[in-house]
């Protein structure tokens, strides 16, 4: 045998082993999507308002700070509406100094002005607020998408849909109500102080004391399941947030036998700021809010300097995980809601696969014996590629970690067609090659190079289109999208280099060839 065909026999044998490498075992290989291994289907809605909101009063605070800075006394300082801030100043006389500090918010604009009431509005650009809708659902989707990485679901979809929506699919989850809990979780975790000096019963009642919020404990008591909720009275202002933290581990309550709890440790930053805090505030009770609910208020018996702190509230064990995860990931930048929910159950999937199975393989056994009985010998050459071709491309969808959905099942089969098609071109030159008198030999070699260009033509134009399906699609089309590029990829290997290699195996290494089978 010639050394060039030794060294290609060998490129093909190293391709073979490759991809049966990368297919054993079977059920590890290849991941399966949504549609064919079950799971849920969500479409969550974005509160961007909400977060407009958050921001314009931070913004308040922020202005309200830079006037004490300064000396400047104010009456009130609040947001009203959704963006904008209403500024009461104590005196009139201060009027200029104030706007000199309303001066340096550059994303709000000043308007009914009244200086002799001390008196003016901020109000946000337009600019800012829609910048800060797009922060808002460009931040829920990473922050989703770092909290289902962690909670060890293999290939998820997670996609931006429309100007506030967030496209959600978790294939192989069948608890939606906890992967709900999980993803939808605002997860904002706050350090207040608890007003010692309030009266809880006439702030339940209403008479909350300025500056001052009501926040509700939950207690369940163990025997008798029944849930009881604890008002406490905090100061509105937040001493530290979770966006400090480095760490959040789950570890059993020493106290309380049969509850878990998360154990947090902030960054350097938020080290220091949590040392202060309990150093200025030893003797008083320090809530730890999460979500708007008070998880616990543990008293300041001195100053913490290492910035750690533990999370309680009476915690399951997948509770406690859970509260973990959304913690380590960050907070969502504004609360989202569910609008659309599906659930896919596995026996669904398992139907899809038989289906789908079905379909390849009777398509596969039309093109075959088409192949073997239009094209004899040539065509079972040609059958013999089209099992590598399959192969290869179950071999690459493992290797790269791809889903296999439905439609990548349909883009299967049409690859099926595809490669057939190729080595249809290939024949057919030769024969048009034999019509015109020339060798057996010299119509190979001349029917394989002419209808080269042609074949690269074909499976390019296909191939870009691929790309940009996965590029732009979502979900069910980008399995399509893969499966097709992989399969015409795969197919350039087999109908020119492999089918090339077996002629030449068949005819070029005789002496003579009268007639070749085809």
């Amino acid at each position: 045998m010639p050394r060039n065909l030794r060294t290609r026999a060998a490129v093909v044998l190293v391709v073979l082993l490759g991809s049966l490498w990368y297919l054993y075992p079977p059920k590890k290989a290849i991941n399966l999507g949504l549609d064919l291994q079950g799971g849920i289907h969500l479409v969550l809605g974005v509160e961007t308002d909400k977060h407009v909101a958050s921001q314009t009063d931070r913004a308040a605070e922020d202005f309200k700070a830079a006037l004490e800075r300064r000396g400047i006394a104010a009456r009130r300082v609040a947001r009203e509406g959704l963006a904008s801030i209403v500024v009461e100043l104590a005196s009139p006389q201060s009027w200029n100094d104030a706007l000199t500090v309303a001066n340096e918010f550059q994303s709000f604009d000043r308007s009914d002005e009244d200086q002799a009431a001390g008196r003016f509005r901020l109000t946000m650009q337009s600019r800012a607020v829609a910048r800060l809708r797009d922060d808002a659902v460009r931040q829920g989707v990473e922050t989703i998408r770092n909290r289902v990485d962690q909670f060890g679901v293999a290939e998820p979809t997670i996609t931006r849909q429309g100007d506030d929506r967030i496209l959600i699919q978790l294939p192989g989850v069948q608890d939606p109500e906890r992967a709900k809990a999980l993803i939808g979780k605002t997860a904002l975790l706050e350090f207040k102080l608890v007003d010692e000096k309030a009266d809880v019963e006439a702030a339940v009642q209403g008479r909350v004391p300025e500056g001052d919020e009501v926040l509700y404990q939950r207690r369940v008591d163990k025997q008798t399941k029944v849930e009881r909720k604890i008002p406490y009275v905090v100061q509105k202002r937040t001493l530290l947030t979770g966006a400090e933290l480095t760490r959040a581990e789950v570890n059993a309550d020493p106290n309380a036998p049969g509850n878990w709890q998360v154990s947090i440790e902030f960054t350097a930053n938020g080290a220091r700021i949590f040392g202060e805090i309990t150093e200025q505030n030893v003797g008083r009770h320090l809530a730890i809010v999460l979500d708007g609910v008070l998880q616990s208020a543990p008293r300041i018996n001195e100053r913490i300097p290492g910035g750690r702190a533990v999370i309680t509230g009476q915690f399951t064990v997948d509770e406690a995980r859970d509260l973990a995860i959304v913690l380590r990931a960050g907070a969502l930048p504004a609360p989202v809601t569910v609008l659309e929910e599906r659930t896919v159950g596995p026996s669904l999937g398992a139907d899809s696969i038989r289906q789908g199975m079905i379909a390849i393989a009777a398509s596969a056994i039309a093109v075959v014996l088409f192949m073997v009985i239009y094209y004899r010998l040539s065509g079972l050459i040609a059958d013999v590629a089209l099992v590598l071709n399959l192969l290869i491309l179950l071999a690459c969808m493992a290797a790269f970690g791809a889903t296999l959905t439905l439609p990548g099942i349909a883009g299967i089969a049409l690859t099926i067609g595809m490669a057939v098609d190729t080595n249809i071109l290939i024949f057919e030159r030769i024969r048009e090659e034999m019509r015109v008198g020339k060798t057996p030999r010299a119509s190979i070699d001349a029917g394989f190079s002419r209808a080269l260009r042609t074949i690269i033509d074909t499976h390019l134009t296909v191939m870009v289109t691929a790309a940009i399906l996965y590029n732009f699609g979502t979900g069910p089309v980008k399995g399509f999208a893969v499966s097709l590029f992989v399969g015409l990829a795969a197919s350039l290997f087999t109908a020119y280099f492999f089918t090339r290699l077996l002629f030449d195996v068949v005819y070029m290494g005789r002496r003579k060839v009268e007639t070749i089978s085809i």
